[in-house]
């Protein structure tokens, strides 16, 4: 993307089919399943028609369509229209989430390797080699546990989508040990993680839960 000197607004796809690409917002865009969206996902979650932005005189404005399965903003079950502020996340259905910018000014370079490389923008960053984890520029000290780590990587590499749960057991406990692990003992790790984020960040929830679906990462953008 050419920088012009024209702050321009952007939409970057996060977690999900789309995941890296950008729309510049000049007027209109419409999400949906049908292939004459502007932003066409195809995945069955997702309303033929789901949702809309707009470029007003007062900015972004974000409409769910009365979609099936709903538009999320920042978290929450989109109700009625409202205008975007930057760094805010969208979540359609299960199957798509995306950040807004308001300016491609706050764009990371783009280097030759951005097709190999999902753009993932989010205050919480995980390192896997040295399994150390940041919110903003804290890191979390002491380092998380062996099961808390994995529990959250599994739900880093899917952010903005929903894992389930026997996913989650199978990858935290592996094999044989897996099969003999509650719900119980999922739900404690997961509290225990929670707790441990809040200690960083106590005003935001990164682990949502989805009831009879699973588990999700919210990772807001900001500092």
């Amino acid at each position: 993307m050419v920088n012009t000197g024209e702050e321009v607004p952007i939409l970057v796809a996060q977690a999900g089919p789309l995941s890296g690409q950008r729309w510049t917002l000049h007027a209109t865009l419409l999400i949906g399943r049908e292939t004459s969206c502007d932003i066409v996902i195809t995945d069955r979650q997702v309303s033929r028609q789901h949702a809309r932005l707009t470029l007003t005189g007062k900015g972004i404005l974000l409409e769910d369509l009365g979609s099936k399965n709903g538009t999320h903003h920042n978290g929450k079950i989109l109700e009625n229209p409202t205008l975007l502020q930057d760094g805010d996340t969208i979540q359609i259905a299960l199957a798509q989430q995306f950040v807004y910018l308001s300016s491609d000014a706050t764009l990371p370079l783009e280097s030759e390797d951005t097709d190999l490389q999902p753009l993932v923008i989010g205050r919480l960053r995980l390192e896997k080699r040295s399994r150390r984890v940041w919110i903003g520029e804290n890191e979390i000290v002491p380092p998380l546990s062996a099961s808390q780590f994995k529990l959250l990587e599994m739900l880093y590499d899917r952010q903005g989508r929903v894992v389930s749960r026997p996913a989650l057991i199978e990858h935290v406990w592996e094999g044989k040990q897996a099969v003999v692990v509650s719900e119980q003992a999922l739900d404690a790790l997961v509290r225990r993680l929670r707790d441990r984020l809040a200690g960083i960040d106590p005003t935001h929830d990164y682990i949502v839960t989805v009831r009879g679906h699973g588990l999700r990462l919210e990772n807001p953008l900001g500092k």
